[in-house]
Order: C-alpha cells, then sequence, then structure tokens
C-alpha cells in the first residue's frame, strides 16, 4: 500500500499529522513548535535553546532519570532541536511502543521548571556558549547573521549571549513557555506504520490540557545594506570567509530554483567553487547554501584557505557568483538534480527522516506536500529559471565577513 496522508485538528487547535505507511518497520513520531530565537525578545536571546535544555530535566511525575530510563525502556531512539524558527522533539520506535513514546514526549512538554533544575542547567549552556565560541566558523556565522539581518529578529543568536543567559529568570521562561508552547502554536507529526485514528484519540487524552494562546510572529521590514567586517581570533590557523546574498523565503516560488542554483555554484564535488578553489588548492573547502526562512531567506558562500591565498580566494568567489550561469548546461543541471532528489529521498527513507519533514514543511508552510511532488518541481528548474532567477535576485554579495588570526 503507498503512504497515506492524514491530518487532523483537535478542539484546542493543535494539529496532527501523518504520513502513514502498513509496510514500514518502524514509526515515529515528534512534537514540532513554530518558536524560536527569533520570536525572542532582545533581552530573552536564548530562553528557546535553554528550554529545550530545561524539557529534559524532569515533569511533575518523572524525574529527569526518570525520562531517560523511560525512553531507554523502550528502545526509542529521541532528540530535541532548536532553530531560529522552531523547536522540535521526537522519537524513532517500533510500532509497538508509538503509544509509550507519545506519553513520554508529551509529558516532558509540560516541564516542572524547578529553580534548581534551571541553576543548574544555565551552567551548561554558558559552557555550550563558551566552547562554541572557540570554534572560528560558528564565531564567522553568529557574527555575520547579526550584521546581515541587523535589527531583524533572524539575528538572534539560538544560543543566546553569556549576557543573556546570565540575567535570564526562570519566571521569565515560564511566561515564555506559556505563550509560545500552546496548542494553537504545535504540530504532532508521524510517520511509519502508525494507526493514526488511534494515535490521534491517544494525544487528545495527552494534550486535553494544552490551551491555545494565539501567539505571533513579527515581521519586521527588513532592508539590506552592505556590510564589510573582519574578525581577529586568536586561535584561529585558517582564514574564513562568509558572503551572504538575500534570497527567496521557505514559500516562495523559487525556492526550488534557489536551492539548485546553490548546487551548482558550490556543492562539495563537482560544482563552480570545487572546481576553481578546492580542486586547485587554492581553499580546502568552498561552498554554497540556500537557507529559506519564514519571510525571507538568504544564500551563504563559504571558503576556509590559508591567509596568504585570501584575497584570491574572496576575488573568485565574487567572480563565479558574477558569472554563476554563464556556461550551465542541462547536464550540470541534471547532475545538481540528481545529487538534491538523493538527499531528499535518502531523508524520506526512514520514518524517522519522514516524519521529521513532515513536521517541519507543515510548521513552515502550513501546507502538505508530498516527496514525489518536491521531487517533481526539483525536476522541473531549467537553465531558463536560473536565469530568471539572477535577474531578480543580482548574485552581489550584501555582506562580506572574515575571521582571520589574530597576529
Amino acid at each position: 500500500m503507498p503512504v497515506t496522508f492524514r491530518r487532523v485538528t483537535l478542539e484546542n487547535g493543535l494539529q496532527i499529522v501523518g504520513e502513514t505507511d502498513p509496510a514500514a518497520h518502524t514509526a515515529s513520531v515528534g512534537f514540532f513548535f513554530r518558536t524560536g530565537a527569533r520570536d525572542e525578545s532582545s533581552r530573552l536571546m536564548g530562553v528557546s535553546h535553554f528550554l529545550e535544555h530545561m524539557m529534559f530535566k524532569g515533569t511533575a511525575k518523572r524525574t529527569a532519570e526518570q525520562v531517560n530510563n523511560d525512553f531507554d525502556a523502550i528502545g526509542a531512539s529521541h532528540n530535541a532541536y532548536t532553530t531560529s524558527e522552531m523547536t522540535a522533539y521526537f522519537a524513532h520506535v517500533l510500532p509497538e511502543h508509538l503509544a509509550a513514546a507519545t506519553e513520554i514526549l508529551a509529558d516532558i512538554l509540560r516541564p516542572a521548571l524547578r529553580v534548581e533544575d534551571f541553576d543548574e542547567e544555565r551552567g551548561v549552556i554558558l559552557e555550550e556558549i563558551a566552547m562554541y565560541a572557540d570554534q572560528p566558523f560558528w564565531v564567522l556565522y553568529e557574527r555575520a547573521m547579526e550584521l546581515f539581518y541587523g535589527a531583524h529578529p533572524l539575528a538572534h543568536r539560538v544560543l543566546g549571549t553569556k549576557d543573556t543567559i546570565s540575567s535570564l529568570r526562570r519566571d521569565e521562561m515560564a511566561g515564555y513557555f506559556e505563550n509560545r508552547y500552546s496548542a494553537d502554536n504545535a504540530i504532532v507529526a508521524t510517520a511509519g506504520r502508525v494507526d493514526f485514528d488511534a494515535l490521534v484519540e491517544h494525544v487528545r487524552g495527552l494534550c486535553a490540557g494544552w490551551t491555545p494562546t494565539k501567539p505571533d510572529r513579527s515581521f519586521p521590514h527588513w532592508d539590506v545594506t552592505d556590510k564589510d567586517e573582519t574578525i581577529p581570533m586568536k586561535n584561529a590557523s585558517r582564514h574564513y570567509l562568509l558572503m551572504g546574498l538575500p534570497a527567496p523565503d521557505i514559500n516562495h516560488r523559487d525556492r526550488y530554483v534557489a536551492a539548485m542554483l546553490a548546487q551548482v555554484l558550490g556543492d562539495s564535488d563537482g560544482s563552480r567553487l570545487y572546481w576553481s578553489l578546492v580542486e586547485t588548492g587554492l581553499a580546502e573547502d568552498a561552498s554554497a547554501q540556500y537557507d529559506g526562512r519564514d519571510g525571507t531567506g538568504e544564500l551563504l558562500v563559504t571558503a576556509v584557505c590559508d591567509q596568504k591565498d585570501a584575497a584570491e580566494v574572496e576575488m573568485i568567489c565574487r567572480r563565479e557568483l558574477a558569472n554563476a550561469i554563464d556556461g550551465v548546461t542541462d547536464d550540470d543541471l541534471l547532475r545538481a538534480r540528481s545529487k538534491i532528489a538523493t538527499g531528499v529521498t535518502l531523508g524520506g527513507e526512514r520514518p524517522a527522516g519522514r516524519m521529521n519533514r513532515l513536521g517541519t514543511i507543515l510548521t513552515y508552510r502550513g501546507e502538505y506536500c508530498p516527496l514525489e511532488e518536491e521531487l517533481n518541481r526539483i525536476e522541473r528548474v531549467s537553465i531558463a529559471d536560473l536565469t530568471r532567477y539572477v535577474s531578480e535576485w543580482p548574485l552581489k554579495p550584501r555582506l562580506v565577513t572574515r575571521l582571520v588570526p589574530a597576529e
């Protein structure tokens, strides 16, 4: 039997979606919340990620140890993540343990938020921030996003800063949780061998007390301005380059064209940047990546090289952007399509991948798009689409940032 999509909205606004597959050997379930760093005030920056940690510190009926033991008892592969725009909690199990996994997830998503746990976990978050502060590319990326987005909340750091985490109070976190972790801001996604009707009734019972709050998301006007900055770093041994260009948002018709362009321009091998920088030995890494956001997006070009080659590498990156579609052939597009399609298909082979894809696209877009349709849209991208794209989205870097070894 083919994969079947189902969708139900409960009385309190909680959505439950699923791609059921009777032939699957496993099942997966996840809770997705439309909230992340961009939904925080500047003063509370990092609270979404901090709250993700707190979900595993215990509930009214479970200690942190019991949470881990209960997941282990059913052999669950479970995890969570926080981004600028979304937070997700999920588990991948054998079908007979799906109900138990769903119950554990629903329980931890109503955390105790005990003061002693909050104070202990603050130290863990501060250590995490310090750890990332030693990673050159991460330092460059966070600063680049601040410069690129300016006053827009997408400039917020997912981890927060030492100052914002140090000053955050438990009651402020509780207020953020009550507003953003509401029934009408959540999607429960499932995939694999699932009795969808039974899951709906199970979730209805588990989440009946979740109330709607009608949380909003701001979409301030964003003016792209040219920014250029070089950051010296003591423990850096290489030159790191990051360029940023405005790109379509995740719901724009050109999102697939942007993804295809990034593949042609900066795939890990066989791309324009690979042949001109990596294959020639000028850079050890060079890539291009399209990131579609809610309401906007960016195309990022990155390179890592020796300091003595930095000027030439930057010049070549600019040249490859300026000439990105010159000489592009149908064979080039075929290779790019094949790589994107392979990645999308591999991600959808297992229920865990399908569940994550389903929760993500419904959280961002609100509309279901079958995997097969997404592959068809990638297949339809043509050279004419790329030509139109570069006229509407000029490939001129508006942001240029560098991280260099401090003298």
